[in-house]
């Protein structure tokens, strides 16, 4: 018996030293846990925003192809213009808000620009328009408060869920809307005019996908994709 039960806990031994992290932990990814919502796509959203630990926690507010936070959002701090709107030096498809008639057409946050990517690694990235209006189709929506924060938990069919904390924005030095409202980066620019991103925007009224001027610090809930 003592032989079996040695042979036994080796086999254990084995299989254990052969998982992966990832594999070990299936609902967490460089140290970050997901939610399975069963969409289509099979896309993992993040539980918790980026800069924050807890699913009601704000977490960093961030301009649109900025990694780290800062005292003043503006155009004049805005780290991809030259002191105006009109004055883009990256990620611009009209020459009339390029600096000096700039243009590089690039539509879509490269890796070392998505905060997403750069502060949680790869395999993380910030959501795409077409994740968010997945999400909107597969799930279903209401406004709650949950653990005493404001924001919207998304249902999948599967019955798993995702809380979204209003966490307002930030303009210069001061917070808006904290609580009341909720904004969220997409990965995309806005194509009718290069100084705008599309964000996703919510408050006790439906949900919708807007476009803000990129200097704004918002949030961001990371995705992953499937494997």
């Amino acid at each position: 018996m003592k032989a079996v039960a040695a042979l036994m806990l080796m086999i254990v031994v084995v299989f254990a030293l052969g998982c992966t992290k990832e594999e070990a932990s299936s609902n967490s990814y460089n140290g970050h846990e997901y939610v399975d919502l069963g969409l289509p796509s099979g896309t993992l959203w993040a539980t918790c925003n980026v800069g924050a630990t807890t699913s009601e926690g704000y977490g960093d507010c961030l301009a649109w192809g900025e990694t780290k936070t800062k005292i003043d959002y503006d155009w004049n701090t805005y780290k991809y213009c030259n002191g105006g709107f009109d004055n883009l030096i990256k990620y611009c498809t009209d020459a009339n808000c390029g600096y000096n008639g700039f243009t590089d057409n690039l539509t879509i946050l490269q890796p070392e620009d998505d905060a997403a990517t750069a502060n949680w690694g790869k395999g993380w990235r910030m959501p795409t328009y077409d994740d968010w209006d997945e999400l909107f189709q597969n799930t279903t929506n209401a406004w709650i408060t949950q653990n005493g924060v404001n924001g919207r938990r998304f249902t999948g069919s599967n019955g798993n869920s995702l809380f979204l904390p209003a966490a307002g924005l930030k303009e210069g030095d001061k917070y808006y809307y904290v609580g009341k409202s909720g904004y969220y980066w997409l990965s995309s620019s806005y194509a009718a005019g290069s100084y705008s991103a599309w964000i996703i925007n919510f408050s006790s009224h439906p949900c919708g996908k807007n476009w803000y001027p990129r200097f704004y610090g918002l949030s961001i809930r990371p995705v992953r994709s499937a494997e």
